[in-house]
C-alpha cells in the first residue's frame, strides 16, 4: 500500500513538473494571442503602447499591461504586422524626442537601436513628442478609451514607441466633408 503512495505521488509531481514546464515554454507567446484578441476589439482613438522596461504601471481602469518578456523592437514588428493585417485602423506612430539626443557615449546600443527602429519603421509617418506629452495623452485617452501596454525588456532610455489606432476605412478628408454636408442640411 506504501509503495503505490508512494507511486501515484510520484506520478502526480511528475504531471505537474510537466504541465508547469509546458505552461512556461508557451507563455512567451500568449502575450501574442491576447494582444491579436484585443486588437480585434479596438478601433480608433485607442492606443497601444510598446515600452521600454522602465515604464511605470499606470492607474487608470482603461489601461492594461501585457508583459512581452521580448526585446522592443521583435514586440513592435509583431504589434504593426498584426496592425497591418486587420482591416479597420491604422497605426498613427510617436516616439520620443528625447530618444535622438541620447548618444553612444550614454548608451552604447543606442546607434544599433536607432537603425533597427528606422528600417522597422520605414514608410510610416512618424511624430516624435516630448515624453511627459505621452503621460497627458495616455491619461486623456483612457479616460474613455481602452489603451493596451505592451512591456517589454528594453532597457534604453526613451525607447518607446506609442501608437494611436486611426480608422483605415475612414479618413480625415472623407469625414470633413461628411460633416460639411452636414452642416448644409442642418442649415437648410
Amino acid at each position: 500500500m506504501r509503495y503505490l503512495i508512494v507511486l501515484i505521488a510520484a506520478v502526480i509531481f511528475q504531471s505537474c513538473c510537466h504541465q508547469s514546464g509546458k505552461e512556461s515554454m508557451e507563455s512567451p507567446d500568449k502575450w501574442k494571442e491576447t494582444f491579436r484578441e484585443q486588437l480585434n476589439l479596438f478601433g480608433h482613438r485607442n492606443w497601444i503602447l510598446v515600452v521600454d522596461k522602465a515604464f511605470p504601471a499606470q492607474t487608470a481602469t482603461g489601461i492594461e499591461v501585457i508583459n512581452s518578456g521580448e526585446n522592443l523592437l521583435p514586440a513592435l514588428c509583431f504589434v504593426l504586422k498584426e496592425i497591418e493585417n486587420v482591416t479597420h485602423v491604422k497605426p498613427v506612430i510617436y516616439t520620443d524626442h528625447e530618444l535622438s539626443f541620447i548618444t553612444p557615449e550614454q548608451v552604447p546600443a543606442i546607434d544599433e537601436y536607432h537603425t533597427g527602429l528606422k528600417n522597422l519603421l520605414r514608410g510610416y509617418d512618424i511624430q516624435t513628442i516630448l515624453h511627459d506629452t505621452v503621460f497627458v495623452k495616455i491619461d486623456q485617452a483612457s479616460r474613455l478609451f481602452k489603451v493596451m501596454v505592451i512591456k517589454t525588456e528594453e532597457v534604453i532610455p526613451y525607447s518607446s514607441v506609442f501608437i494611436e489606432l486611426d480608422c483605415r476605412y475612414w479618413s480625415p478628408e472623407q469625414e470633413g466633408v461628411l460633416r460639411k454636408r452636414m452642416g448644409q442640411i442642418l442649415t437648410k
